[in-house]
């Protein structure tokens, strides 16, 4: 199995995109998107040129995971580990929600707080209807500048025909937005710019992007707790290594380690790769490998591992095994290998979601077609409520979690 880093996605729409996209490509057997993992296992001998080519015209990235990248035989960055646990990403989406969240408050206060608790405003927005609105449009503004990733990856989406849970989120504020500013400009031609306060829907804007920001970053936090396997797994790989070389010891990364270097362990160390010790003995514990919490006596001719470690004696090893071939690379392999698989009712999930969100569209505007037939006058406060339960129809149905529930399940 050859295995993608894929970036870009942001639901079970975009990894069936992907899956689809990737699946056409010739020499591709099986492909297995991971939405749990951003990764991508294909299966086959297709060109991986042809296959990044593939993600990229779908509207994604990938690049090729390469073992030696993950660095799975010297011990994993700090960088890499936030990437692996989630960390990286929900602070970031923790930001953004926290700077939507002060904007929408203050838009709250202006639209709801006044206009059905009476709370006061600023002298210079008193009785000023129009001020009002302009206000709550710069604050809406300023909300959707601040998750303007929805728009990007939603109308992108679009645009490749293959609308995402983003889009729904998109055309759900956008519309909100669109007709509120329209409202305004109304107002500021009417001889009692009251009359439209009911109509002006920013506040459905700002809170839409804001909560779906806010399950996100849940979604994020979620994620980077069920990928912690891997994370502690990387993280037992010791990243140096003592060998003697030219009768001296020497330290040196551990993926410079060579089958069949001498290498000594010191009480308290961790052993850097596969070995056979040669001279010595010492009690080992094997728990991060084994579970077995009573340490492992080894003398001359027994075997060690790489990230367990020497509790009581000094020993001098040497290498059988290095790099991807030692019992934690395949151990690390496997288990990645099984997040990038999938199980049968994640492909169910992954059939639902391929034409989950078309439907959706479809429903939205046929209740908001609908609901313009039978609502009774005209003008703004008909339009109005037919955009509403059209928007409402969008925004309720976008379960960004089912790409992530079923696997993590």
């Amino acid at each position: 199995m050859t295995k993608y880093k894929v970036t870009g996605m942001s639901c079970a729409a975009c990894q069936a995109r992907v899956e689809r996209a990737v699946a056409d490509v010739p020499g591709v057997d099986s492909v297995a998107v991971s939405l749990l993992t951003n990764s991508m296992g294909v299966e086959g001998d297709a060109d991986p040129a042809a296959v990044v080519a593939a993600v990229a015209a779908a509207g994604y990235g990938a690049s090729l995971a390469d073992a030696k990248d993950a660095k799975t035989d010297k011990g994993a960055d700090s960088n890499e580990l936030d990437s692996l646990s989630g960390k990286a990403e929900t602070r970031r989406l923790l930001a953004r929600f926290l700077a939507s969240l002060c904007f929408l408050l203050a838009l709250m206060y202006v639209s709801m707080g006044h206009m059905m608790w009476g709370w006061p405003l600023p002298p210079f927005l008193r009785g000023n209807h129009v001020g009002v609105g302009l206000f709550e449009l710069l604050l809406t503004v300023a909300i959707m500048v601040i998750n303007q990733k929805f728009f990007v990856s939603g109308f992108k989406s679009l645009a490749h025909r293959a609308p995402n849970m983003d889009t729904l989120v998109a055309l759900g504020a956008s519309a909100a937005f669109i007709y509120s500013t329209a409202a305004l400009f109304a107002m500021t031609s009417s001889p009692t710019p009251d009359a439209y306060m009911n109509e002006l829907y920013f506040e459905s804007a700002g809170t839409i992007l804001t909560l779906i920001t806010l399950g996100k970053t849940l979604e994020a936090r979620s994620k980077g707790k069920t990928t912690d396997a891997l994370r502690g797994l990387y993280s037992l790989a010791p990243k140096t290594a003592n060998v003697i070389r030219d009768g001296k010891e020497v330290t040196i990364p551990a993926s410079e380690v060579r089958v069949g270097d001498i290498f000594v362990v010191r009480p308290g160390e961790a052993i850097p790769t596969d070995g056979v010790v040669t001279d010595g003995s010492t009690a080992v514990d094997e728990s991060s490998l084994t579970g077995e919490s009573v340490p492992v006596d080894k003398a001359a001719g027994d075997s060690v591992y790489t990230g367990t470690h020497s509790r009581s004696g000094f020993i001098t090893c040497r290498a059988t095994r290095v790099g991807e071939d030692t019992t934690l690379s395949q151990i690390i392999k496997m288990v990645s290998d099984a997040a990038a698989t999938k199980a049968p009712i994640a492909k169910l999930a992954d059939r639902v979601a391929a034409v989950f969100v078309p439907v959706v569209m479809a429903i939205a505007l046929v209740t908001a077609a609908v609901w313009l037939a039978v609502t009774p006058g005209g003008g703004f406060e008909r339009v109005g409520t037919a955009l509403s339960r059209g928007i409402a129809v969008l925004v309720i149905s976008c379960p960004c979690a089912l790409g992530l529930a079923t696997p993590v399940a």
